[in-house]
């Protein structure tokens, strides 16, 4: 008796230098891969891509919806990453979930949060990081883009588990302000294309399917572009 899938996802992620992308096939994460940081994304992507559905010897045919991440994370990864997913939505007539980056680090952070909130650290480099914090998978304090200092002074002491590379990268700062009340996950920088699958499945079996111009990056920061405008503006 052959099997037929009832939902597939094809996800991706390029808010990180390598990215990944993943394959989830009625709720359960069928294949995800890091993608090659060495070639550049518009070389890597479509290669990455078709290689995992090759192996879950699927076509974008039978993907019934596409899945990315919608930030924080470099902007023009994220215009690649979105842009890229967006046409094969289009071209698919399927579509696409996007999915934050935050939430899907929160998510992965559960299975050793117990009596933890969770706080998600994406390095926004220049001395900053973009930063959420979660009682389990709730958001209970919007993304912000601020020194880490900064963001570690309202945590207070409350126990609090940092996951994402901003909490590797300042992980000395993040113990020196908060003490014994700060734990840093096992695996700061995991892949995320995998989690963003399932969340992005569990959006569809939901009913949402937005299509594919409705997606929004989640910047947190203006670009560089911005700053210089209102720079000039204020001469």
């Amino acid at each position: 008796m052959l099997y037929y899938p009832s939902m597939v996802i094809l996800a991706l992620d390029t808010t990180t230098p390598a990215g990944s992308c993943a394959l989830a096939v009625d709720g359960v994460l069928a294949r995800e891969e890091a993608s090659d940081a060495s070639l550049p994304p518009a070389t890597r992507l479509p290669l990455d891509l078709m290689a995992i559905l090759e192996h879950g010897r699927l076509t974008l045919g039978d993907v019934d919806a596409f899945a990315v991440a919608t930030g924080p994370g470099s902007f023009t990864g994220l215009r690649i990453g979105i842009a890229t997913m967006q046409g094969l939505a289009f071209a698919a007539g399927k579509p696409l979930i996007g999915v934050s980056a935050l939430d899907a680090l929160a998510r992965i952070a559960q299975a050793e949060a117990a009596g933890y909130r969770i706080a998600t650290w994406v390095d926004a480099w220049r001395g900053e990081v973009y930063a959420a914090l979660y009682d389990g998978e709730r958001e209970v304090e919007a993304p912000v883009v601020a020194r880490p200092d900064e963001v570690l002074t309202r945590l207070a002491r409350t126990p609090t588990i940092f996951i994402g590379d901003g909490a590797r990268t300042y992980q000395d700062t993040i113990h020196r302000v908060m003490g014994e009340s700060a734990r840093v996950a096992v695996m700061p920088t995991p892949l995320l294309a995998g989690t963003i699958s399932l969340l992005a499945d569990a959006i569809a079996t939901g009913g949402a399917h937005p299509a594919p111009h409705a997606i929004r990056p989640l910047y947190v920061r203006r670009t560089d572009a911005e700053l210089a405008r209102d720079s000039s503006a204020a001469r």
